[in-house]
C-alpha cells in the first residue's frame, strides 16, 4: 500500500469512528394538530375556511411542549384528492421576528401526494420549553382545501400573496381553524419522551380561552416540561372512539396520531362521550347507541396496540354532562339513559379496564351535590366542556409518576 492509500484508509477509519461515536439525532413530537377531512357546506357547523387558497399565505401559532436544538415541521395532505403544492414555508421563533425558511430535501417548496404528509428538513432554530412559534405556508396555485383541523383555539391568518418571510402580515383575514400544519418535532436530549393525548372536543380545548393555551393538555405540558417530557394533543372536536364523527374514529387514526409520533412513551385516552350521546341528535338521528361491550372492545383494541409497541397507556373516565349544550341544536345531547351508560363505562374503567392505569377525571370535575353534573367552578357554561379552571383541574388530576412509570395495569388512579 503506498502512502496516499495509507492516508486515505486512515482518514476513512477516522471518519467512520467519528460517525460511530456521534449519536443519531433524537426527535420527539412536541406539538400536534390531528388532521380532519373538510366537511360539506351543509354540515351542522361551518368549516370556517374558504373553499380554496391561491397566491395566499397561511400563518398560525403553535406552542411547543419541549424545546430543542433543531426542529422539523410536518405538513399534511391527509384527505386531499390531488397533489398539494407548497410554494414555500417558514418558521419564526417569536412574533414579529423575521421568519426563517424551511426546506424540503433542500428545496423551498414541495409537492405532497394525496393521503400523505411531508416532514421538512431539520431547521437549526434553538427553542425552549413552551415556546410559541409562528409557522407560515405559501400556496401559489389554486388549492382546494380538503384537510384541516377545525377547532384550533388559536387565531390564524390568511394573507394575500407570498408573505411567508415577512415579520408582520398585511391585509390578512382571520380564522380559528388550522391548515396544512399537523406536527412539529424537536431534536432533544436522548432521555426526552412524549405523551400523546387522544380525545374529542374536551381534549381539543373547545371552550378554553382563545389564544391563551388553556387546554388541559397545555397545563399538563407545563407540568411535564421540567421532566423532559412533551405533551402532544391528538384531540378532535366531535371525535369518537368507534365511528367517524367530525374526524376519523380513534380506532382508525390511532396509528397516525399516536403510534407514529416520534419519541412517544405514554398515551392517555379520553374519548367516548360522543359515541354515547350523538345517536338520536341532529348529528345522527337514526344511529343506534353503542353497547357497553362495544365500547369496552374499542378500549381493549387501543390498549393492545399500544402495549404491542411497548407504550404505556392510561384511560380516563368520562366527565359529567347533565344539561349539556342548552339552547343549541344539540340540546338533546344528554339523556338519562346516555348518562347511565357513561356511568357503567366509568365503573368498568375504575375496576377492570385494559389500561395500565385510569385517571378519574369524572371524580375531578363532578359536582359533589349532583354527580351527574360538572361542578360550577369548572364548567365553561355549556355543561359539557370544562372552562379554563376545569382544564387546569384535569391536568392536576394526573399523577406524573403513574403516567410515566412502570406498568401497573388495572390500577386505579384518583385525582390528587
Amino acid at each position: 500500500m503506498n502512502r496516499l492509500s495509507q492516508l486515505t484508509a486512515t482518514a476513512l477509519l477516522a471518519l467512520s469512528g467519528a460517525a460511530a461515536a456521534s449519536p443519531a439525532p433524537h426527535w420527539v413530537a412536541s406539538w400536534q394538530a390531528s388532521p380532519q377531512q373538510v366537511w360539506s357546506a351543509d354540515f351542522l357547523f361551518p368549516a370556517l375556511i374558504p373553499g380554496q387558497l391561491q397566491d395566499q399565505t397561511f400563518r398560525q401559532s403553535a406552542r411547543l411542549s419541549l424545546g430543542g436544538a433543531r426542529l422539523r415541521v410536518r405538513l399534511s395532505n391527509a384527505y386531499g384528492t390531488q397533489p398539494l403544492w407548497i410554494g414555500a414555508a417558514s418558521v419564526a421563533a417569536h412574533t414579529d421576528d423575521t421568519p426563517q425558511p424551511l426546506r424540503f430535501d433542500g428545496q423551498p417548496g414541495v409537492v405532497i401526494a394525496p393521503g400523505q404528509d411531508r416532514l421538512s428538513d431539520p431547521l437549526p432554530l434553538p427553542t425552549v420549553d413552551l415556546q410559541v412559534l409562528q409557522v407560515s405556508v405559501y400556496l401559489p396555485d389554486p388549492t382546494p382545501l380538503q384537510t384541516f383541523h377545525w377547532d384550533g383555539r388559536q387565531t390564524s391568518w390568511i394573507a394575500p400573496g407570498d408573505q411567508h418571510r415577512l415579520p408582520a402580515l398585511h391585509g390578512a383575514s382571520s380564522t380559528t381553524a388550522r391548515l396544512l400544519l399537523s406536527g412539529i418535532e424537536v431534536e432533544a436530549a436522548a432521555s426526552a419522551r412524549s405523551v400523546v393525548v387522544i380525545g374529542d372536543s374536551i381534549t381539543d380545548g373547545a371552550t378554553a380561552s382563545l389564544d391563551q393555551d388553556q387546554r388541559w393538555t397545555d397545563h399538563l405540558a407545563a407540568r411535564l416540561a421540567p421532566e423532559g417530557v412533551a405533551v402532544v394533543n391528538a384531540g378532535i372536536s366531535g371525535g369518537r372512539l368507534l365511528r367517524n364523527g367530525m374526524g376519523q374514529s380513534a380506532l382508525d387514526r390511532f396509528q397516525r396520531d399516536v403510534l407514529d409520533q416520534p419519541g412517544v412513551a405514554s398515551v392517555i385516552v379520553l374519548i367516548g362521550i360522543n359515541d354515547i350521546s350523538w345517536p338520536g341528535t341532529a348529528f345522527a338521528r337514526d344511529e343506534t347507541q353503542p353497547t357497553l361491550a362495544e365500547l369496552q372492545a374499542g378500549y381493549r383494541d387501543l390498549a393492545e396496540r399500544a402495549h404491542a409497541r411497548g407504550l404505556r397507556i392510561l384511560g380516563a373516565t368520562l366527565t359529567p354532562f347533565a344539561g349539556a349544550l342548552p339552547g343549541t341544536p344539540l340540546d338533546d345531547y344528554h339523556q338519562p339513559d346516555k348518562d347511565a351508560l357513561r356511568q357503567q363505562l366509568n365503573a368498568w374503567l375504575r375496576t377492570d379496564s385494559p389500561f395500565d392505569a385510569v385517571i378519574d377525571l369524572d371524580a375531578a370535575l363532578r359536582d359533589p351535590a349532583d354527580p351527574s353534573r360538572m361542578a360550577a367552578a369548572y364548567d365553561s357554561g355549556d355543561h359539557l366542556h370544562p372552562g379554563d379552571a376545569g382544564n387546569r383541574a384535569m391536568a392536576e388530576a394526573v399523577d406524573l409518576e403513574v403516567l410515566m412509570g412502570p406498568s401497573t395495569r388495572g390500577a386505579g388512579l384518583l385525582p390528587r
